[in-house]
């Protein structure tokens, strides 16, 4: 005879875990770490203990950690973010969506670019990602000349705003309201679009 769980029993069962929120964190682990640690010296698990995940689950979702680092060297989705504002705000929207992607997540849309390796294929990938999928992109929404150099400098702009809130911390910097420092830096970034 088979027995069939009370309805006690079955609402007593853990929660099934939602796939795409799963990957989602894992992403966001991985992104969160490689912005701050050469590729090279993260591990599955340390991907897997800040995503609130075991590690199996993250090789059950990605295969292994090039699969998911391929995901992670690329800035597409981050870039149609970072870019969503018609052009004469878009040095705000930038700005506004790079703090506040340090700020709530943790995470910011490119500086994991800051920790590319120097040498090897990892590298490689992350800085023809970055050029393709950031400064080119970028470039083809400007108008006038020298866009390609307009666009790197807005982008190193940004970079250096980054790593100043997100790795040095810098205290003053990350102790001000989002909106002044959108106030103070976007126009260094707007000048370059324009």
């Amino acid at each position: 005879m088979v027995s069939t769980p009370s309805p006690s029993l079955a609402a007593d069962a853990p929660a099934r875990r939602d796939a795409e929120a799963t990957k989602a964190a894992i992403l966001r682990a991985a992104r969160h770490l490689l912005a701050r640690h050469p590729h090279a010296d993260i591990t599955l698990k340390a991907i897997a203990d800040r995503a609130g995940v075991s590690a199996p689950l993250v090789l059950k979702y990605f295969g292994n950690k090039d699969t998911l680092f391929a995901r992670v060297m690329s800035f597409e989705l981050d870039v149609t973010a970072l870019l969503d504002a018609p052009l004469d705000e878009l040095g705000r929207h930038m700005v506004r969506h790079l703090l506040v992607s340090q700020r709530d997540q943790g995470a910011d849309p490119i500086l994991r670019i800051v920790f590319a390796p120097l040498h090897g294929e990892q590298g490689d990938i992350l800085r023809t990602n970055f050029r393709t999928q950031v400064s080119e992109r970028l470039a083809e929404r400007l108008t006038g000349p020298d866009a390609g150099l307009r666009a790197e400098l807005a982008v190193s702009t940004l970079l250096g705003l980054g790593v100043m809130y997100g790795i040095a911390r810098g205290t003053h910097l990350r102790g001000a309201e989002v909106e002044d420092i959108v106030e103070r830096y976007a126009p260094a970034v707007q000048a370059q679009l324009a």
